[in-house]
């Protein structure tokens, strides 16, 4: 289908007979990345998935390393990690270059998602969200599955070396950026957000990440880099439905 990515990660580690049409998973999750066509279109994501617009969460994302712990309270606050074991809400991250990420702790029934550009991923989002769900609930680094979703990659990411050392500081050793010989680096967030992930003990097979790239399809996906402008954005959700 051409509006949901649905990631296989939660499919060999869940339930490997979802839904492909709806991209439900055992215990009620549903989890998927959006494209351009559905982007973070609050009215049409709740009417596929017969939930109230009310129940769709969003952080206000403003590339912190703050993460939200959602309990009875789903009023907006800021954050670009959010963590819950409450049931009926959807959580989502919206993005437009930027890495989505959610998390599933499928003994616990633990969910997560997370927004992470070049700023959050220097500030660890996705190491602090993974922690969250290891402090505030109990999870183990085994039982999590991790999805990222589309967003720029390699080639088409070029930073300063300020910008690199940054990441590299948070990340540390990888095959995550190139060096140019014009001049400057190409990082790929996507795969230091991974590193990331795997230094905290998550099982590379627990790991699905998406090889699309935002700024290559720029009448699939939105790109900040691409169109110079914030004119839209897609989302990486996941809830227990």
């Amino acid at each position: 289908m051409d509006r949901l990515i649905l990631p296989d990660i939660f499919d060999g580690c869940v339930n490997p007979f979802r839904n492909p049409e709806q991209g439900f998973f055992s215990n009620g999750v549903k989890a998927f990345f959006t494209k351009k066509s559905l982007g973070t279109d609050i009215k049409k994501i709740s009417s596929i998935l017969s939930i109230k617009k009310d129940n769709i969460f969003f952080p206000l994302q403003r590339h912190t390393d703050k993460v939200l712990v959602v309990e009875s309270d789903i009023e907006p606050k800021i954050a670009d990690g959010v963590v819950t074991e409450r049931e009926g809400i959807l959580i989502g991250v919206q993005v437009a270059d930027c890495v989505p990420i959610i998390l599933f702790d499928r003994k616990k029934l633990i969910i997560g998602a997370v927004h992470a550009g070049w700023r959050g991923t220097a500030a660890q989002i996705i190491k602090k969200t993974i922690r969250s769900m290891v402090e505030c609930f109990g999870s183990l680094p085994d039982d999590i599955a991790v999805a990222l979703g589309p967003s720029i990659r390699w080639d088409c990411y070029h930073v300063n070396h300020e910008v690199k050392d940054a990441i590299c500081k948070a990340t540390g050793y990888g095959n995550y950026y190139i060096e140019k010989s014009e001049g400057g680096y190409c990082v790929d967030l996507s795969s230091a957000n991974m590193f990331q992930v795997l230094s905290l003990g998550v099982p590379e097979e627990n790991i699905w990440s998406s090889h699309e790239c935002t700024y290559c399809s720029p009448e699939e996906f939105y790109s900040y880099r691409y169109s110079k402008n914030l004119n839209g954005a897609q989302g990486g959700f996941i809830g227990i439905l």
